[in-house]
């Protein structure tokens, strides 16, 4: 489970992992009531309790709305799908390709990125631009490392999740040779560190939750 964050227009946001969610819910009967009310909503399920707690459960790759729609969107939830990975930051990226939590492929590469410097006029200048073509070189080598282990799996892909600098993540995925890759990416942003084969295998705990939002009585006054 992720750490619990406040929400837009109150409450709070969750990601709770597929496996664990009907334990969860069991949960939230437990403290608030039975579930008073249970309707498709967006990509999931709109949940209201005996004491009017609302929960808004929102499925990681959607689905579609069947009865009963709790079983039904708890077993989609859990489905093992194939996700694409990119994360990039200014130096560094990493890319691979998941089943379920299953690493199937990856990537890791580095560059090197001047960092700041204090001197102004034209040394400042000459090294602004000197780090804007090595940040132009970072995208590039991104874009071909993407090409190169993404692209061959695009047709499997059932989505795409990018992390890291969100406009690098942007600027890799503009390219042309990407669009296969691009049309399939999903928000919300994956929150990483560094760009590491570590922080890698960490990302399926955010791309595959049950992004939840929930508002209890105390969150409406």
């Amino acid at each position: 489970m992720t750490r619990p964050r406040p929400a837009a227009g109150g409450g709070r946001r969750l990601g709770v992992a597929p496996e664990r969610l009907g334990r969860w819910l069991d949960g939230v009967a437990t403290r608030h009531g039975a579930f008073t009310e249970v309707q498709p909503a967006d990509d999931g399920l709109r949940i209201v309790c005996a004491d009017t707690t609302t929960v808004v459960l929102r499925a990681p790759f959607g689905w579609a709305p069947e009865a009963p729609l709790l079983a039904a969107f708890t077993a989609a939830a859990g489905r093992p799908r194939r996700a694409a990975v990119l994360l990039v930051r200014r130096g560094r990226w990493v890319v691979g390709v998941f089943d379920g939590a299953q690493l199937v492929v990856s990537k890791v590469d580095a560059r090197q990125v001047q960092g700041r410097t204090a001197a102004g006029g034209w040394s400042q200048q000459r090294f602004a631009r000197r780090r804007a073509n090595q940040t132009d070189a970072v995208v590039s080598h991104a874009v071909e490392t993407a090409a190169r282990v993404l692209l061959p799996h695009a047709d499997g892909l059932a989505a795409l999740f990018a992390g890291g600098d969100r406009g690098l993540a942007d600027d890799v995925l503009a390219d042309p040779r990407l669009r296969p890759l691009a049309a399939l990416r999903r928000d919300p942003p994956l929150e990483v560190g560094e760009p590491t084969k570590a922080v890698l295998l960490e990302t399926p705990k955010q791309f595959r939750a049950v992004d939840v939002h929930i508002v209890e009585p105390q969150d409406r006054c």
